[in-house]
């Protein structure tokens, strides 16, 4: 793809050894970094991504997965903001493929819980229908981050949340010793307290959380 070149290219000239370092200390170690700054990231994808519309509107799907084969993080996290971008109401039924896929690919939280947000959450307001259906298998997997993402889900929905999906979430995963799965409990429940804080606060006090969980979740209240 012209675009993905011109991307690689335009990256690869922005490359800082020296910031690549403390950034990949900071993701401990799961990836290798360029060293370019969020800003200058995102300049430099915005001023590729007008010279390169129509390709991109056209085969952003399959420039995300090709993005996502290469080593650095800057092209998964520039992958995943075009799909944010252009999957708005665009999505076809198929789309979770390419979802699934993302979020056990390079898995760590930074990509993960992006893609739980927007892209998932974004999928199944599209096609509530299939709610249900995909989160039941993710929450099932044997993959952590497919059962993480089975309970951030909804983090974009505020108000439209579904309590009872949220809190069968927690009550799947409340026993979980990973902390990545004990922290999105809390979170997503933090996060629904803004809307229901009694409804929040009754289900934790009368659930026997993970105390990193609970914690997380009544910061609020």
């Amino acid at each position: 793809m012209k675009f993905c070149n011109e991307l690689e290219i335009g990256f690869r000239k922005e490359a800082n050894p020296e910031l690549a370092i403390p950034m990949e200390n900071y993701m401990k170690n799961n990836f290798s970094f360029l060293g370019i700054q969020t800003e200058k990231r995102r300049a430099v994808l915005k001023s590729i991504q007008e010279q390169n519309i129509t390709e991109i509107k056209n085969n952003f799907r399959t420039i995300a997965w090709e993005l996502f084969q290469l080593k650095e993080r800057e092209f998964h996290i520039a992958a995943i903001d075009i799909l944010v971008k252009e999957f708005k109401k665009n999505y076809f039924l198929e789309d979770i493929k390419l979802i699934e896929k993302l979020i056990i690919t390079n898995s760590w939280w930074d990509s993960v819980d992006t893609i739980a947000k927007y892209l998932l959450g974004g999928y199944l307001l599209h096609f509530p229908s299939e709610t249900l259906k995909v989160i039941e298998r993710f929450s099932n997997s044997e993959n952590m981050w497919l059962n993480r993402s089975a309970i951030l889900f909804q983090l974009s929905y505020k108000e439209k949340t579904n309590f009872e999906i949220l809190k069968s979430e927690c009550e799947k995963h409340k026993n979980s010793n990973e902390f990545f799965i004990q922290k999105a409990i809390g979170w997503a429940l933090r996060d629904y307290s803004r809307f229901n804080p009694n409804g929040v606060a009754t289900y934790v006090n009368s659930t026997n959380l993970k105390p990193l969980s609970k914690r997380e979740a009544l910061r609020l209240l």
